[in-house]
Formats: C-alpha cells, sequence, structure tokens
C-alpha cells in the first residue's frame, strides 16, 4: 500500500521540481513512484472547476481520490498541488493518511522566479486587462500550514539539500506507513 504525501505550497515554490526529483531518485531505487501535479489536473480531471474556496477544495478532492485509487500500484504517491486551504489539507490527511509537506518559499523569491508570469500579472493595476484576481498567496487566500510533516525552505536551500531531506523523509514513510 502506498504512501500518500502533499506537497502544497504557492505556484513556483517548487513543488513540481521537488516532486519529478524525488520520482527520478527512488525510480533510479527501485522504487515506483507516482506524481499527481496540480497543473495536470485542472486541465484534465478538474478542467471544469474554478477558483473559487468550493472549486479549489472539489479539485484537491478529485485529486487525492484519483491517488487513493491508484495508490496499491505505487510506493509513494505525491500530489504536488497548491491546496491553499487548511481545510483542504486536512480533509486529505484525515481521509487518506496524506501527510503535509509545506514546499515554502518567500514571497520576493516566487516573483523574482516567476516562470509563469503570474505575480506579475496579479500585481498589475485594476481593469488591467491582463491582471490576475486570484493568485494565491497575493490576492487570493494560502493558509500557513498549521502543523506540517515537513517544511522544505526553497528560498534558503538549494534543490539537493531538499531532496535529501524529502527522500530521508519519504524512506521513513515507506518502512513504516501511517
Amino acid at each position: 500500500m502506498g504512501v500518500i504525501v502533499q506537497f502544497c505550497g504557492l505556484s513556483g515554490s517548487g513543488k513540481t521540481t521537488l516532486a519529478n526529483a524525488v520520482f527520478h531518485q527512488f525510480e533510479k531505487e527501485g522504487l515506483k513512484v507516482m506524481v499527481l501535479d496540480g497543473d495536470h489536473y485542472r486541465q484534465t480531471l478538474c478542467k471544469d472547476l474554478g477558483f473559487s474556496k468550493a472549486d479549489r477544495l472539489e479539485n484537491v478532492r478529485r485529486i487525492a481520490a484519483e491517488a487513493e485509487k491508484l495508490r496499491s500500484q505505487y510506493d509513494v504517491l505525491i500530489l504536488s498541488i497548491i491546496n491553499p486551504f487548511e481545510i483542504g489539507r486536512n480533509h486529505i490527511r484525515l481521509t487518506h493518511q496524506a501527510e503535509v509537506v509545506w514546499i515554502k518559499c518567500e514571497l520576493e523569491t516566487l516573483i523574482k522566479r516567476d516562470t509563469k508570469g503570474l505575480y506579475y500579472k496579479a500585481m498589475l493595476p485594476d481593469k488591467h486587462l491582463e491582471k490576475i484576481y486570484n493568485l494565491t498567496g497575493v490576492n487570493d487566500t494560502f493558509d500557513v500550514p498549521d502543523k506540517p510533516a515537513l517544511v522544505i525552505e526553497t528560498t534558503r536551500s538549494s534543490t539537493k539539500v531538499c531532496l535529501d531531506q524529502l527522500t530521508f523523509f519519504l524512506k521513513q514513510r515507506i518502512r513504516q506507513p501511517q
């Protein structure tokens, strides 16, 4: 039975980068890992959903349900999702025994990275045609995780250091599932 772990954090914090790095590291070691990426599922399983609180909660519920269906086929399933609300994280934690790993990154660093141009658009003046009004952590809610099982600070640590922390953490869970 696979371990489900939810990587939560703001857009650009490194969730997908780290999830894919864990995937490749564990693949070399013969472990089966599945990454369920929020961006991908927004285009497929959740394409009918918007960005209201109810839709965001439904989005993470569907992704977690998909992980649960696949659980028996993998050693680790990583939900790489913003998951901005503590109520959503707690639902997944309790329903699917999925611990929270907060991929934490300072806003200044996210603005500098801004690979998708989202932060730039969220900070445009109101009524600008390209303005984004619902960017999590800027002009929409992101509840700081109450009691994450692990905090990975990508502002201060290299990808290698973060990967080492994650692999250590996950290997402990694989040996002793919750």
